[in-house]
Formats: C-alpha cells, sequence, structure tokens
C-alpha cells in the first residue's frame, strides 16, 4: 500500500482463503476458511516495521498479524499460532527462548528446472569445487554478495552469531543470536527474504530447499530452546547445583511425544524427505541424546545456564513460525503432563520403532491429520486447512512423471 494510506492508519484487508493458499498458487476447498471466503485484517507489528536497504526505490515492509475483525487472532494464522503458545508458557511464569539455525545454498541462475543447479562462479572466476567446508576463505569467492547481506542485516536490526560456510558446494549457515521465540521467527523469515533479494542483485539464487542437491547435505533449520522464569530469568532446565531439572526431562518428553505428530510442520514439503531419507546429519527419529548429531533432540555441550535442548528435525523450508510453534508446543505438553524421556543414547545407535518418525510427506500428513494431540494444541481449524493445503501440493507433484522414471523404467518389460 502506498506509505500515505499506511500512516493514515488505513486497514489493510485479505482474502481469509489466501492463509491457506498452497505454494503452486491455489486453494483447498473453501470449507477449510469459510464458504463466504471472508475478509481477515492485516494488522501491522510496528517494531517490525523496515525500511528495504537493498531497494532503490524507497519502500518498506511490515510483518502483519491476520486477526479477525473481532480483533482475536486468526486460527489459520502460523504467527498467531506462536503468539498463542508464548502465551500459555507465560500464563505458567515461563517464557521460551530459541535461538535458530539456519543453511541455505548459493547457486547461479537456474533458468531450467529440469537441469541441476549449479555454484556460482566467483571472483577468481571459478566455480566452487565443494572443498571449502568450514574454511575461512570459502565465502571470498561471493565476498561482494555476502557484504551486501551483512549491511543489510545490520540495517535491518537483525544481529548475527556465526557465519559458516557448511559441507555442501557452495552451502552456509547463519547463527541468529537466542531470544523471543516471536523475535527470532520474524527474525528468520526477514533473512530468507533479505538473502533472496540481494541475491537478485549479484546475478545469483539462494535456495532454502531442504535437499536442492543430490548426494550432498541438505540444508536445515535447528531450534535451540530453553525456557526462563519470568522475573528472574533462571533456566528452569538446570537446578542451582548445575543439574538438569525434571522441567528439563519432561519438556524433552513432550518433543518425544509430538514429534511423528508434528513431522509434517517440520518437513513440510516432498523435497524434505529427500533430506530426511538420506540422514548423516539430518536424523529421521525422536531420539535424545547428549551432544550427539544423529539424534534428532541434541543436548549441546553447554554451561548449566545455557542448557538447551535443539531439535534437528525442521528443514530450511519450514515456515519458522510454525516450526517453532509446533517445538514450544510440544516441550510445554510435556512440562505440564510430566512426561518422561526414553531413555539417552550415545554413540552408534538403532532407532526403536517407537521412536521412528514418517518418511514421506504422505505418511506425514496421514499422522498430522489423525492427531488428537495436533489438534489439542492447534485446533481442528488449523490443522484440517494445513493438511488439505499440504494434500493438494502432495497431488500436484504426482501429477508429473520424473526425469529418473523415464530414464530408468522406460526400457523396463
Amino acid at each position: 500500500m502506498t506509505a500515505a494510506g499506511f500512516l493514515e492508519g488505513r486497514r489493510l484487508q485479505m482474502a481469509r482463503g489466501v492463509l491457506l493458499q498452497c505454494i503452486m498458487g491455489g486453494y483447498p476447498e473453501s470449507r477449510f476458511y469459510g464458504s463466504d471466503d471472508g475478509d481477515l485484517a492485516l494488522v501491522p507489528d510496528l517494531a517490525q516495521l523496515h525500511r528495504l536497504p537493498w531497494s532503490q526505490q524507497p519502500r518498506a515492509l511490515a510483518i502483519c498479524d491476520a486477526d479477525e475483525f473481532s480483533g482475536e487472532s486468526s486460527a489459520l494464522s502460523t504467527r498467531g499460532q506462536l503468539k498463542a503458545v508464548i502465551a500459555r508458557y507465560a500464563a505458567r511464569g515461563l517464557a521460551p527462548v530459541v535461538a535458530t539455525e539456519l543453511e541455505f545454498f548459493v547457486f547461479a541462475p537456474n533458468t531450467d528446472p529440469t537441469q541441476p543447479f549449479r555454484p556460482p562462479v566467483g571472483l577468481d572466476g571459478r566455480p566452487e569445487e565443494g572443498f571449502s567446508a568450514f574454511s575461512i576463505s570459502s565465502n571470498n569467492g561471493l565476498r561482494p554478495f555476502f557484504s551486501e547481506v551483512y549491511a543489510c542485516m545490520a540495517a535491518l536490526g537483525l544481529p548475527r552469531d556465526t557465519f559458516m560456510h557448511e559441507m555442501g558446494v557452495s552451502q552456509f549457515e547463519i547463527n541468529l543470536l537466542h531470544g523471543d521465540p516471536l523475535l527470532l521467527a520474524d527474525q528468520t523469515f526477514l533473512f530468507k527474504h533479505l538473502l533472496k533479494e540481494v541475491a537478485l542483485k549479484h546475478g545469483l539464487t539462494v535456495v532454502c530447499m531442504a535437499k536442492p542437491l543430490a548426494h550432498t547435505a541438505g540444508s536445515s533449520m535447528h531450534i535451540h530452546q530453553s525456557v526462563v522464569e519470568l522475573g528472574s530469568g533462571r533456566n528452569v532446565f538446570s537446578d542451582e547445583a548445575g543439574q538438569s531439572t525434571a522441567a528439563f526431562r519432561h519438556f524433552i518428553g513432550g518433543q518425544q511425544a509430538g514429534m511423528a505428530d508434528f513431522t509434517a510442520l517440520f518437513a513440510p514439503n516432498v523435497n524434505s524427505y529427500q533430506r530426511l531419507f538420506h540422514p548423516y546429519a539430518s536424523p529421521n527419529n525422536a531420539c535424545w541424546s547428549h551432544d550427539n548429531r544423529a539424534a534428532g533432540l541434541r543436548i549441546p555441550a553447554s554451561s548449566p545456564v545455557a542448557r538447551r535442548v535443539e531439535n534437528r528435525l525442521p528443514g530450511a523450508d519450514a515456515n519458522p513460525y510454525l516450526a517453532i510453534a509446533a517445538s514450544l508446543a510440544a516441550g510445554l505438553y510435556g512440562i505440564e503432563h510430566e512426561l518422561e524421556p526414553s531413555a539417552a543414547i550415545q554413540g552408534e545407535f538403532e532407532v526403536p520403532p517407537a521412536l521412528s518418525l514418517p518418511c514421506t510427506l504422505h505418511a506425514a500428513l496421514d499422522r498430522l491429520k489423525r492427531s488428537q494431540l495436533a489438534i489439542e494444541l492447534f485446533g481442528v481449524e488449523f490443522i484440517e486447512g494445513y493438511v488439505a493445503s499440504k494434500t493438494l501440493e502432495l497431488t500436484s507433484f504426482h501429477d508429473e512423471i520424473t526425469p529418473w522414471e523415464r530414464r530408468v523404467l522406460a526400457a523396463q518389460a
């Protein structure tokens, strides 16, 4: 909208069905969002009003809440769902604290989607060959791009902890500083948007797919989680002697109880399961461990004040609001019901059947659709609408015949 309209406080409205628009642009049946498809109000969060530093024409972006005209948050809003989870913690005198780690690939433009992604040509005139994992000079070939990324992050008030080259060819990771879950979800969303826009200016393509390249590690969005007391800020996962608490165990127990039911929220696309099917550093299980990256729930080595639970299941393609909401809701459910976790695992291990997760989008959606826990925590309207939208996407995928099928199966008798 125009700056004048925004400053006048003009209400911006949007059809309710847009919140269930699938990634191809279509919509599920109107019964999932109200047969009238009436409007919602988009209410800007003025703390998330930003001048866009990469735009030559003066432009601004405001993150908005999707609210009913009565003032209540729409049940279909993922940002609203996260705010509701945070409120449930506050009602118990608690506040969750999270940090996200986001991995992504930087590629050359890909104008033909039937062809694989290729690394870009760097300042040295050559594309990366894949020998730069964790190298201190690994992003020098993309220095102009990353310099503008850093400058735009500073302009948007996005503090960064560490930035590094990851294991894949032209794959990178950023760790955002821990803080309020809603703020971190906003920052993760803004960072992904920033990456895409700055990349276009530099003739590059940033891809946040979970598994854009075969035979290469996928991209995750790990979520680090702790819980503190409101007021004192004390980490309830550690006692005065620095030992883990019952709340810590119960939080893990809740994570385990919800992980299989919520897999479709952490891994929302067909491609998500390409990453989870090859589980090296992408664990597709609900096991937990002290500092073992093969576990879906990892307890990083830390001081007692920083004791936290890392959910390693979400991919870079996950909706940050929804993934954080689902993970925190499961943890709070465990605290409320005093759920005990399984025994911790260490070293090489086989995943017990009870801790295995759905390995396809079809199986994950079926599990979510039947989950009473998901309905209890997020409401029937949201779960049914989400499943309906994702089922449209899955159907669209199955409407196409892949190059593998033509290459391998065409010659079969």
